[in-house]
């Protein structure tokens, strides 16, 4: 990025220290968020570019405008320091102007002011939003596991969870190992929101300040785990969440399922011996099961892994694959398991998210529930002789 125009020595401030009475500054923080657009001057006509959107140094997040900016090179995460930057008061609250006079260029997080848990307000879970720095939060860890991922070229460690206080839960991940165990509870300081499968989650980096603490008033993880079943209608009209529980009958298989071959590097569907992302691969087998599940109230998609397709269809990966070898028609497994399953009643738990085609539950755990089998069978042909 361009620095070509000298300021004069300015005063370097947090941004939770920013006042319109001192200007101009020099700050340093994280581009949030942006959004690029053009104005009309009213002078001649002509089209001015701007970048506008929220910046955080991790002691507040303030929003700005940036006149002219570079049109290639600034994305959202990038660190940035900004020497002149014009303060000015908005509907009570302080934002940033980069003008002609400001020297913008990139920094590096380790140049982020340190973050002081007790410096910054104190925030509930409910009232997090993406995009959001500058807050500390008292959570209990009610899950927490790790898994390798894929950044560039690089394998790391990633650690993800839940947290919990009084108020909702949220996901988490957390980029450094901070070596946390389910039921403690803890403060978090320098961390942010992003979204993930249109959910808040927190994310917790080489910045964050995580501290023990005592955390009497926080709920326990058992109260978040085996909360009863909410009706599916309830949980549409949230929009998912990260700890759903609903349940209800199958009532339908969508493909695909059974027998499905995923990337050996990024675990997604390959169809032809195609990922979408690395191209031509060597699939790897899998046992998949997309179940619609319906309380009478609504129906969801369940994503169901392997283990508990393997548990629910009796019917183990190995074996599916055996069976292959003698069938002309792949399809043909797609309809042994929805053979077996359909009808069944389920409770399931897990993360759900919603899109145009409704809510779809990634489950954490899946239990068969015992039924009546004549009364099943008259709610299941009623249910579906109405449409639904």
């Amino acid at each position: 990025m361009p620095a070509t125009n000298a300021v004069p020595t300015v005063p370097e401030v947090r941004l939770r220290d920013l006042r319109p009475t001192v200007s101009p500054v020099e700050v340093v923080g994280r581009v949030v968020s942006l959004e690029r657009r053009e104005v009309t001057r009213r002078s001649d006509g002509s089209r001015r570019p701007l970048v506008s959107g929220l910046f955080s140094d991790g002691t507040a997040t303030v929003r700005y405008t940036w006149w002219d900016p570079p049109r290639e090179g600034l994305e959202r995460g990038a660190v940035l320091r900004a020497v002149g930057a014009e303060v000015r008061e908005f509907r009570g609250r302080s934002e940033l102007t980069f003008t002609w006079k400001t020297r913008v260029g990139p920094a590096s997080a380790a140049e982020l002011p340190p973050v002081d848990g007790n410096d910054v307000p104190s925030r509930s879970v409910r009232d997090l939003r993406p995009g959001e720095e500058g807050f500390r939060l008292d959570a209990r860890v009610v899950r927490v596991a790790s898994r390798t991922v894929s950044v560039g070229e690089e394998r790391r460690v990633v650690y993800e969870g839940l947290l919990a206080d009084r108020t909702a839960p949220i996901a988490f991940s957390a980029w450094s190992d901070f070596r946390l165990t389910a039921g403690e509870a803890v403060r978090v300081a320098g961390v942010y929101v992003r979204a993930f499968r249109g959910r808040p989650q927190l994310v917790l980096d080489e910045r964050t300040i995580l501290t023990r603490i005592d955390g009497a008033e926080l709920p326990e993880p058992a109260e978040l785990l085996r909360a009863p079943p909410r009706s599916i209608a309830e949980v549409e009209d949230d929009g998912g969440g990260v700890a759903v529980a609903v349940e209800g009958l199958v009532v339908g298989l969508l493909p695909p399922s059974g027998l499905v071959y995923r990337c050996p590097t990024c675990g997604r569907s390959v169809t032809s011996g195609l990922c979408r992302v690395h191209g031509q691969v060597e699939g790897q087998p899998d046992l998949r099961a997309r179940l619609v599940l319906d309380d009478g109230t609504g129906a969801v998609t369940v994503n169901v892994g392997r283990a508990d397709t393997e548990r629910l269809w009796g019917v183990t990966l190995e074996e599916a694959r055996s069976r292959l070898r003698d069938l002309p028609d792949p399809s043909v497994l797609e309809e042994q398991l929805f053979e077996s399953v359909f009808g069944r009643r389920l409770r399931v738990r897990g993360s759900g998210t919603k899109d145009d085609f409704g809510v779809t539950v990634f489950p954490e755990s899946v239990e068969r529930i015992d039924l009546d089998l004549d009364a099943t069978a008259e709610e299941l042909s009623a249910r579906l002789g109405s449409g639904g």
